[in-house]
């Protein structure tokens, strides 16, 4: 093809490309940026209420808040009853899990090893019970997660801060803090009974005899 072909075929390319540019420069507006909208609570002559913000529908469930399983979202059974048993498998990552959240959220006020006497109590909040006392060793372990769902007393409900899954490590790792204190030696073999009498030594250094 001619140069002098080539030449006015080039422009004409180019000028076609200019003018949908401005086609499409002149075509974009703020129409969707701009859009007509209520502020949050604000009046409206629209609907019959004179309310802009619309309730919810009966019976609606946000995403990924439908907990059809009861027992594990309240702590209690079908019957109402109190959950003796914690409703996952208890593994030592989910301890691992619940000693962690405890230390975040429980510790302050309870204390690392449970005793009540935690930092925030120590400089003047009202001591909660301790959980080595009869009455909290012997409740159903739904019970913490119930406290913590609810609260009690001074103590406010965590459960916008602390999942479901969370608190039941947390009642899990619970039940461990009071297991340290309360441990019923007799039931150990004799072997894990010789490493539990079995003298400290420094850390890092050898055991005695070597």
């Amino acid at each position: 093809m001619r140069p002098e072909t080539v030449r006015p075929i080039r422009f004409a390319v180019r000028a076609g490309a200019a003018l949908l540019l401005a086609l499409a420069a002149a075509g974009c507006r703020q129409d969707m940026h701009d859009a007509p909208r209520y502020k949050p609570l604000a009046a409206s002559d629209f609907f019959a209420d004179g309310a802009s913000a619309r309730p919810l529908p009966a019976h609606a469930v946000a995403r990924g808040q439908l907990r059809e399983d009861k027992l594990f979202h309240t702590g209690y059974t079908p019957a109402g009853d109190i959950v003796g048993t914690i409703p996952m498998p208890v593994t030592r990552e989910l301890l691992q899990r619940g000693r962690e959240r405890y230390g975040i959220f429980c510790a302050p006020c309870h204390g690392a090893t449970g005793d009540g006497r935690g930092m925030v109590v120590q400089r003047g909040y009202k001591q909660p019970s301790s959980y080595h006392v009869d009455r909290l060793r012997q409740v159903p372990v739904g019970y913490f997660f119930d406290i913590m769902t609810n609260g009690f007393g001074v103590m406010p409900s965590y459960a916008a801060q602390v999942p479901p899954e969370d608190r039941w490590a947390i009642a899990a790792y619970l039940r461990a803090l009071q297991l340290s204190q309360y441990f019923d030696a007799a039931s150990l073999s004799a072997e894990e009974r010789a490493q539990l009498d079995a003298p400290a030594h420094a850390p890092g250094a050898p055991p005695a005899g070597h």
